[in-house]
C-alpha cells in the first residue's frame, strides 16, 4: 500500500459514521409511521348530502342513483347507496335526514369518511329559514373532520316561484354565518373549550364571506322535481 492510499485509508477511519446511521434511522422511521398513519385513517368515500328537512334531498338521493324520480317522504333515518363515477371509482351516497333532533347525531357517524357535501337548500323558503340553514351549514364547516371536504351549496326548487337565485342565497348565508360565529366565539369564550371540535370559520379582522375558509365551495342551482340537476351532476363528476 502506497503512502497516500494509507493516509485515505487513516482520514476515513478518523470519520465517525455514527451520526450519519442515526439520522438516516432517524428519517426510515419517520416514513413507516407516516406510512401506518396513513394506511390506518378511514378512507373519505362517501358523499353527503345534507340540509333542513323538505329542502328536496330524498327525492335528490333518488334522482342521483337511478335518475328517476320516486315518491318520498321525511327521512327518520339515512339512506345509503353506491354511487359508480365515470372514473371506475365508487362513492357511497348518504342521505342525511334533517330533523333537527338526528341530523347531528348521524352525522358523526359520516365526517370521517366523508369526501365530499352537498347542502341542500330550499330556494323558496331560504330567507324564512335563514337562521336554521345558516347555523346547520355553520356546524358542518366549522368541524375540524370536514376541513379537506369539497362543498356544494345546492339552492334546490329553482322552478317555485318565490325561489331565490344562488347570489342572493349566497349573500344572506354570508351575512347570517357572520352573525352565528360572533355568537359561537362568546359561547366559547365562557366555558372550557379544550375539547371543542370546530373551528372559528374566517378571518377575525373582517366580515365573513366563503372565499375564507379552507373548504372548497361551490353554489348551484337545481329542480329536482323537473330532473334539472346538470349542475349537481357537474360536481359529481369532477370528484
Amino acid at each position: 500500500m502506497d503512502k497516500t492510499t494509507r493516509k485515505e485509508a487513516i482520514r476515513l477511519s478518523d470519520i465517525n459514521f455514527m451520526p450519519i446511521f442515526y439520522a438516516l434511522a432517524v428519517v426510515i422511521i419517520t416514513l413507516i409511521v407516516i406510512y401506518l398513519i396513513k394506511k390506518r385513517a378511514p378512507k373519505r368515500t362517501d358523499l353527503l348530502l345534507a340540509g333542513l328537512c323538505d329542502s328536496g334531498k330524498t327525492l335528490l338521493y333518488s334522482l342521483i342513483l337511478n335518475g328517476n324520480e320516486v315518491e318520498t317522504f321525511t327521512s327518520l333515518k339515512e339512506n345509503c347507496g353506491l354511487l359508480n363515477l365515470e372514473n371506475s371509482k365508487t362513492l357511497r351516497l348518504v342521505d342525511l335526514p334533517g330533523h333537527e333532533r338526528l341530523r347531528l347525531r348521524l352525522l358523526d357517524n359520516y365526517k370521517n369518511t366523508t369526501k365530499a357535501i352537498i347542502y341542500v337548500v330550499d330556494s323558496s323558503t331560504v330567507q324564512k329559514d335563514i337562521k336554521d340553514v345558516a347555523d346547520f351549514l355553520y356546524t358542518l364547516l366549522a368541524d375540524k373532520a370536514l376541513s379537506s371536504t369539497a362543498v356544494l351549496i345546492l339552492c334546490n326548487k329553482q322552478d317555485e316561484t318565490m325561489a331565490k337565485g344562488v347570489q342572493a342565497i349566497e349573500s344572506l348565508l354570508e351575512k347570517e354565518i357572520n352573525l352565528i360565529r360572533k355568537t359561537r366565539t362568546n359561547q366559547l369564550q365562557s366555558v372550557d373549550n379544550s375539547s371543542d371540535t370546530s373551528v372559528f370559520l374566517g378571518r377575525n379582522d373582517k366580515d365573513f364571506d366563503f372565499t375564507q375558509i379552507s373548504q372548497k365551495i361551490r353554489f348551484a342551482e337545481s329542480s329536482a322535481k323537473n330532473n334539472k340537476i346538470e349542475q349537481l351532476q357537474n360536481f359529481i363528476s369532477d370528484l
